[in-house]
């Protein structure tokens, strides 16, 4: 977080990072981690192969999911936030986290299929392209829903090409905006 927000850094709140965007509540940050490996082992979690973010932000989630998965794909429209989660995962010596610069709500098709995939900014309606890059027993996590209050919903591959989709519980997530942003 900014250097002004540290003495907030372990409050269970959502702080700005800069671009309109924030830090989600480490709470909620927990529960999203919680819904996209539940039924997992500790032992299992590291074997987990592919999972794809959408909304890499200040990297906080990213970095907790490289500890989680074997490979980590990420996401982010905001070149400059990109940037400064690059800088700090190679300070942490995260090396399973490949970046890219893009439209999260179009995901990364040519490295799909993904075991998971877990998406940062509320989209206004099914994700179906993310949906679509899942493989058939995968999981996405995502805030669904328009205006300043969402459900949150878990996607779980039936194995035939359909999904169960569970609504848990409401949270409060930036929107997820098409295209990648023009930054000054």
């Amino acid at each position: 977080v900014a250097t002004g927000l540290v003495t907030q850094a372990y409050e269970d709140t959502s702080l700005p990072i800069g671009h309109g965007q924030t830090i989600s509540k480490p709470s909620v940050v927990a529960r999203m981690l919680a819904l996209l490996f539940e039924g997992r082992t500790a032992r299992q979690r590291g074997t987990l192969g592919r999972v794809l973010e959408i909304g890499t932000g200040s990297g906080y989630q990213t970095a907790i999911l490289s500890r989680l998965a074997r490979l980590v794909y990420t996401v982010e429209r905001y070149r400059t936030l990109m940037r400064e989660a690059e800088a700090r995962f190679k300070t942490l010596g995260l090396t399973n986290i490949i970046t890219r610069f893009g439209d999260g709500g179009e995901g990364w098709p040519e490295q799909a299929p993904f075991d998971r995939i877990m998406v940062t900014a509320a989209a206004p309606a099914e994700p179906r392209a993310l949906l679509s890059q899942l493989k058939p027993n995968g999981i996405l996590v995502a805030p669904v829903g328009k205006g300043p209050v969402q459900s949150l919903r878990r996607y779980t591959g039936d194995g035939k090409g359909g999904f169960e989709v569970e609504d848990l519980i409401d949270v409060r997530f930036v929107p997820l905006l098409e295209g990648v942003a023009k930054e000054l």
